[in-house]
């Protein structure tokens, strides 16, 4: 099962239009610009991210950092880690 729901993470990741991103960001109270969504869709489709290893995590959130700031990618973590807590899949995430 974990395969599957590994499989299933990467590949949202992969295919997150910006139309999305910016739903999602309105849903969680981010406040990012389209210019912002366009550019954070486009790192995810062009670089082999792996969200389950920490040290790709780190670097997809740097990156979310220098296309957005500093408090939104933190945000962002801080969602990122309740939802892992809140769906009882910590032990996918190393």
């Amino acid at each position: 099962m974990s395969a599957f729901i590994k499989q299933l993470v990467t590949n949202k990741l992969k295919q997150l239009s910006s139309d999305e991103l910016l739903y999602y960001a309105h849903e969680y109270n981010f406040s990012i610009t389209r210019k912002q969504a366009n550019a954070i869709t486009t790192y995810l489709q062009s670089h082999s991210i792996d969200p389950f290893s920490s040290d790709d995590r780190s670097k997809m959130f740097r990156e979310l950092a220098r296309i957005t700031d500093r408090d939104t990618a933190n945000k962002a973590q801080l969602l990122f880690q309740e939802t892992i807590k809140a769906y009882g899949l910590e032990y996918l995430f190393n």
